[in-house]
């Protein structure tokens, strides 16, 4: 059995491709599409019913004169006359007539005008019918009634059929030309004019279109400066206004909407920019007021450690976990102090850096803190250079290496990397460890944020590394990526290069 092929639905997709492609997208196109479209079926409407009309007048005109012609030139074939020699006084040119005997055309001509001489016959007005047009012609009603019908040798003909005197059946008939002449030319005026009047009102209408649509457009072109804002920190002046909020149109209508939540947007952020300046003075001034008693405790700590005399085991274990708490908390205030002077925007150190330098002390340093991993270096021969603070630079670097150590196991190969590409700096520090969750890479450059709650609390973190790595790369106009799967984690810090000479 040969199974046939399923039929492909691209030519489907095609056409359906096609059509939307010719569906206009916009407001000002649609309304002007529309307007076109209701003049071409108002156009083609008062184009049919005109043609109607005057073709129905000439038919009733045509009619009309078949009547008042009589049947002259039909019945003079009736006495035996000759074609060329019938009776053709007051018929009009292209008069046709027939006679039938007993369904047979005896006689058929039409007058073509010519004046005939009776002695000289003109076999011009001689008409020879098919068997089909003679059939045609039996079969006219004979009631005198004006009807339309084809004759193939002289074209459309209305036909009127009646009794003659010796029992046969008399026909005549006027040719159609002139109704169809007419009416063409009328459907060609008609077609003139309506195309030039559709350019004009297609003109005129897209004008007009885009006139009646600026206020639409002024709508338009707040909403985008208002989206091109940066609203997401700081202070945020949201003056922007659409100029037309008249309630009686519906362009007003969005206006007036449009501007009141504008208006309600700026309260909202202004609410939100006070909240976060009271929480940022709150916690630069907490971890100010913390860190004298934070290093009076530490240091008694550290003082009752060193007391020459017996302590007692108990007593003794009590004072290293104050001395070990004491130190993870001064390491939180100063997180804290950082981030809260780096939201102030208060400038940093402007110096040129050597990251080569910071990368080659802060891998020792890691290989020193977490020699069960394999830290590797990949750095350029010649040094990379920057314009920062090399300390906040410094604690960058440090912050990656050990948030690596601390949440890859034992064996783990970590890789320090610099690149300076197209004048910018690309530091990147690669694990090959389990990965970030999708979830926690979302936000893992938030505040107190931490992959494993115990085990950071285990090992000091206070998941502020990273938020601080993002800060300090902002502030000196870079910016920091995560990139995680099931083969490891990539971070990357991007910052400017100084141009040459500067």
């Amino acid at each position: 059995m040969t199974r046939r092929p399923a039929p492909s639905s691209r030519p489907r997709r095609t056409v359906r491709a096609l059509g939307a492609r010719l569906v206009p997208r916009t407001l000002r196109a649609r309304l002007v599409a529309g307007l076109l479209t209701l003049l071409v079926l108002a156009f083609g409407g008062v184009g049919l019913a005109t043609t109607g009309a005057l073709r129905h007048f000439l038919m009733d005109r045509l009619d009309q004169q078949l009547v008042d012609a009589g049947g002259r030139y039909a019945a003079s074939l009736e006495h035996g006359a000759a074609v060329g020699s019938a009776d053709t006084r007051a018929q009009a040119p292209g008069t046709f007539g027939a006679r039938l005997l007993a369904g047979r055309v005896t006689a058929a001509g039409v007058v073509d005008g010519d004046a005939d001489d009776e002695s000289a016959p003109n076999n011009d007005d001689v008409v020879t019918l098919t068997a089909t047009e003679q059939r045609l012609l039996a079969a006219l009603p004979v009631d005198g009634a004006a009807r339309s019908a084809p004759v193939a040798a002289l074209g459309g003909y209305r036909l009127r059929a009646f009794s003659g005197h010796d029992g046969d059946v008399l026909v005549t008939g006027l040719p159609l030309q002139p109704v169809d002449d007419t009416t063409g030319r009328l459907v060609s005026l008609e077609l003139t004019v309506f195309a030039v009047a559709l350019v004009a009102v297609g003109v005129a209408g897209t004008l007009w279109v885009r006139w009646s649509l600026r206020p639409l457009d002024r709508v338009v072109a707040t909403a985008e400066r208002v989206a091109a804002m940066p609203l997401d920190t700081g202070a945020v002046a949201l003056s922007e206004r659409v100029p037309d909020d008249d309630p009686r149109t519906e362009v007003g209508r969005v206006g007036a909407a449009l501007n009141g939540m504008l208006g309600h947007v700026g309260s909202a952020l202004t609410s939100r920019h006070e909240v976060e300046e009271r929480l940022r003075s709150f916690a630069a001034d907490a971890s100010h007021e913390l860190r004298t008693p934070v290093a009076t405790v530490r240091g008694h700590a550290e003082l009752a450690l060193r007391h020459p005399g017996p302590v007692p085991e108990p007593v003794h274990h009590s004072l290293e976990r104050i001395e070990a708490e004491a130190r993870r908390m001064g390491a939180i205030v100063e997180d804290l102090l950082l981030l809260a002077r780096l939201d102030a925007g208060r400038p940093l150190a402007a110096g040129e850096v050597d990251l080569t330098r910071l990368a080659l002390d802060g891998a020792a340093d890691a290989r020193a803190a977490g020699p069960d991993h394999h830290w590797r270096l990949e750095l350029p021969a010649e040094p990379v250079l920057v314009r920062g603070d090399a300390d906040r630079l410094s604690q960058v670097v440090a912050n990656l290496l050990a948030n690596a150590r601390a949440h890859t196991p034992s064996g783990t190969a970590v890789t320090l990397g610099l690149a300076a590409v197209d004048g910018v700096v690309r530091l990147t520090v690669a694990d090959t460890g389990p990965g970030i969750p999708p979830d926690l890479a979302e936000r893992v450059f938030e505040r107190f944020v931490r992959g494993d709650r115990a085990r950071s609390r285990a090992t000091g973190s206070t998941g502020l590394g990273l938020a601080i790595v993002r800060a300090v790369a902002e502030a000196h106009g870079g910016s920091v990526a995560v990139a995680s799967g099931a083969g490891g984690t990539v971070f990357t810090v991007r910052l400017p290069q100084p141009r040459a000479g500067a």
